[in-house]
């Protein structure tokens, strides 16, 4: 889609009075999340959202258990919430690409290779959680995904997003004006904070329209008061905001990691509870 046909889905999904919360990245028993489907359905519906884009990891399935996921996603829709069935594939140098709505698997673990093969299933690319090391990597893409996740909140942090994925995004940008920022939580435990949540406007939960909307930045992602826009264009002061948040949540959580790991080596385990305490923290 160009970007004149981009600009004509935002206007009409704009004037849309349906607005619908949703979730972007979580992963289930099929892999290696901690939730079951219908566990996920129930606290997201408690959450208050009315679509969750599933993103299971690829190299956890074979043919009959990828139409099992399927089904059971679709099983566990209706008129009031909507799963989108979706996977993360792992590809060279441990980078991480998300499909949300691709469910073919496959052998490539070529990034570019992958971006292509999530775009020709009408799904969307995006680059989860890319690494600092990744930039410049990725800036020689030929192929470019459809977004980048500029904010993992497992990954990044409850607090506050790395403003360089920011900077990555706008500088790709200018290759592929279509590109957009994504906001994901990456769920995975059972305590996890799951506080970051897309608006999307979108005229219904059938899976089409939400693709649509996503594939057009017809969104935003919302955290407290906090809304961050699916352009990823951001004021320089929430950008410094971020930085100085960013740091001191990174730090906080090297200091808990050094603990841990020093508590490791002289075999005293962490207790379980306080695991999900500080998963709630980070």
């Amino acid at each position: 889609m160009d970007q004149d046909g981009l600009t004509f889905v935002r206007q009409k999904l704009s004037q849309t009075r349906n607005m619908l919360t949703g979730a972007l990245h979580a992963h289930s028993t099929y892999s290696d999340g901690e939730f079951t489907l219908k566990e996920l359905r129930k606290i997201f519906v408690a959450d208050g959202c009315s679509v969750v884009c599933m993103t299971d990891h690829a190299e956890y399935f074979d043919e009959a258990t990828i139409e099992e996921y399927i089904r059971e996603c679709d099983s566990l829709s209706d008129q009031k919430f909507r799963f989108i069935a979706g996977l993360e594939y792992r590809c060279d140098r441990d980078m991480h690409i998300l499909g949300y709505a691709a469910t073919k698997l496959t052998h490539s673990s070529d990034p570019e290779q992958v971006i292509r093969h999530i775009d020709s299933q009408c799904a969307i690319s995006v680059i989860a959680h890319p690494k600092d090391d990744f930039f410049d990597w990725i800036e020689t893409f030929q192929t470019l995904p459809q977004g980048i996740e500029t904010w993992n909140s497992k990954y990044d942090g409850r607090y506050a997003p790395r403003p360089g994925t920011f900077a990555l995004l706008q500088r790709l940008k200018k290759r592929a004006p279509q590109m957009h920022a994504f906001y994901g939580l990456d769920l995975h435990w059972k305590h996890q904070y799951r506080g970051l949540k897309v608006v999307l406007h979108c005229d219904s939960l059938h899976p089409g329209s939400i693709r649509t909307a996503l594939a057009g930045g017809a969104y935003a992602a919302q955290k407290d008061k906090l809304k961050l826009p699916s352009d990823g264009i951001l004021t320089l002061a929430l950008l410094e905001e971020f930085g100085r948040l960013h740091a001191r949540s990174r730090s906080m959580g090297r200091f808990f990691r050094n603990r841990k790991q020093q508590l490791d080596r002289l075999g005293i385990r962490i207790p379980e509870s306080l695991k999900a305490q500080l998963r709630r923290i980070f």
